[in-house]
């Protein structure tokens, strides 16, 4: 049996930029072995029915951090591994060792170690391709410390795998009214059941640093399990609960994003985007992660211009720099300093022509020469200009043009006939 005092252990995590911590609070209710004895009875011992596996289909390709097995088709592959990699709630995963040598696919519902008791998961990927994927996380895959795959889950299992489930979004908004009451600056933004319902864990954000030790004591007397406080950032958030961005796509943290790098305006800058934090922000009210996708793209580019900051100076007026175009190699300068008005664009080699002959005290008569006329210049076309909203509408027939004509002319007859 457990013991009726509670215990608190703080553990650091990485993934949120500042100090996250775990905190367990040991609730003295049941034994393990008695919390799986009296719940297997109570679903296996309802009149001698048989159970039932519930009907659950998994749909791969359409879960939170999916991800693709490249090597499925290839012949030649490296050798077999014994891990596995298994998918819990929304970003949550983990490497696990198959110890018992099962078979097991993409999709299988398994039961494995947790600590304590077992959690249910669901097999996320198999094969030699999890050798590249360890070696990306930096996974060593000898460790002792890997947790263990006990079997594919019963019927009993998974029953009692989806009553936990259900019992998550009313214990969530049930925590966050007990935190509200405790007066905590504290968000709590989802709560997840361990498969076999003895523990729970509770993923909180919050800006600074949060004394909840009475709250972990009022959760434990009012949900009976053991609590689990995780801290998470904005950005985590953001990736378990999910979303659409504004380019239309599922959220990037919700897809494929695991580990966060930090972003700051220096990436908009460089890729020449309007300081904007509405535009430039995500959901997550951070700035968005994929200013970094483009970024190295930008950096090189740029490396071979030529400084922007100095004026051209002209025989007649100095061109000041406005704006540029990086993947078409373009300057746009302009006679006003304050105003972008009547702006030029000049390629990158005529600005560091320029900007030579300024250096031996010359300047040219023009931004541009004879053959670098605005109008030799490549601009971006509109491919849409001349498409219709509906082209691919079939078209209608003379003789249905007919028939409406003839409908209104009915309809004013009749208006007239009324009067």
């Amino acid at each position: 049996m457990r013991s009726s005092l509670p215990a608190l252990s703080v553990v650091d995590i990485q993934g949120t930029g500042r100090s996250n911590s775990i905190i367990h609070y040991f609730c003295g209710i049941k034994s393990e072995e008695e919390l799986d004895m009296t719940e297997n009875e109570d679903l296996s011992g309802l009149h001698g029915e048989e159970i039932r596996m519930p009907d659950i289909k998994y749909k791969p390709g359409l879960n939170k951090l999916d991800a693709f097995n490249w090597l499925k088709d290839i012949s030649f592959v490296p050798a077999e591994t014994d891990i596995v990699e298994i998918r819990f709630k929304n970003t949550r995963k983990g490497f696990y060792r198959n110890v018992n040598g099962l078979r097991l696919e993409v999709g299988d519902i398994v039961a494995v170690e947790a600590s304590p008791g077992h959690d249910i998961g669901r097999i996320s990927m198999v094969g030699p391709i999890l050798n590249e994927r360890l070696k990306r996380l930096r996974v060593q895959p000898s460790s002792d410390d890997m947790k263990k795959v006990y079997r594919k889950a019963k019927a009993v299992d998974v029953i009692k795998w989806e009553e936990a489930k259900k019992l998550e979004t009313p214990t969530m908004l049930r925590s966050r009214k007990i935190a509200e009451e405790l007066k905590l600056n504290m968000k709590i933004g989802d709560v997840e059941y361990q498969g076999d319902r003895t523990k729970a864990i509770f993923y909180y954000i919050a800006d600074e640093r949060v004394d909840f030790r009475q709250l972990i004591k009022v959760l434990a007397d009012e949900f009976r399990i053991r609590i689990e406080m995780r801290q998470i950032g904005a950005r985590q958030e953001a990736g378990r609960i999910g979303g659409i961005g504004s380019c239309g796509r599922e959220l990037c943290c919700s897809t494929h994003i695991c580990n966060f790098v930090s972003v700051t305006t220096t990436h908009a800058k460089y890729q020449e985007l309007s300081l904007n934090p509405q535009k430039l922000a995500g959901q997550c009210s951070k700035l968005k992660c994929c200013l970094n996708f483009e970024f190295d793209c930008y950096v090189d580019a740029q490396r071979s211009f030529p400084p922007k900051e100095v004026p051209l100076e002209l025989a007649d007026s100095t061109a000041h720099f406005m704006k540029m175009e990086v993947h078409k190699s373009l300057y746009w300068y302009s006679t006003d300093p304050s105003s972008p008005t009547n702006l030029v664009p000049v390629p990158v080699e005529r600005v560091r022509e320029i900007q030579a002959l300024n250096r031996k005290g010359k300047k040219p008569e023009k931004l541009l020469v004879v053959d670098e006329s605005p109008g030799m210049i490549p601009v971006s076309a509109d491919i849409l200009r001349n498409n219709s909203l509906t082209r691919f509408d079939a078209p209608e027939s003379k003789n249905a043009n007919r028939r409406q004509m003839h409908k209104r002319k009915n309809r004013r007859f009749d208006d007239k006939r009324n009067k």
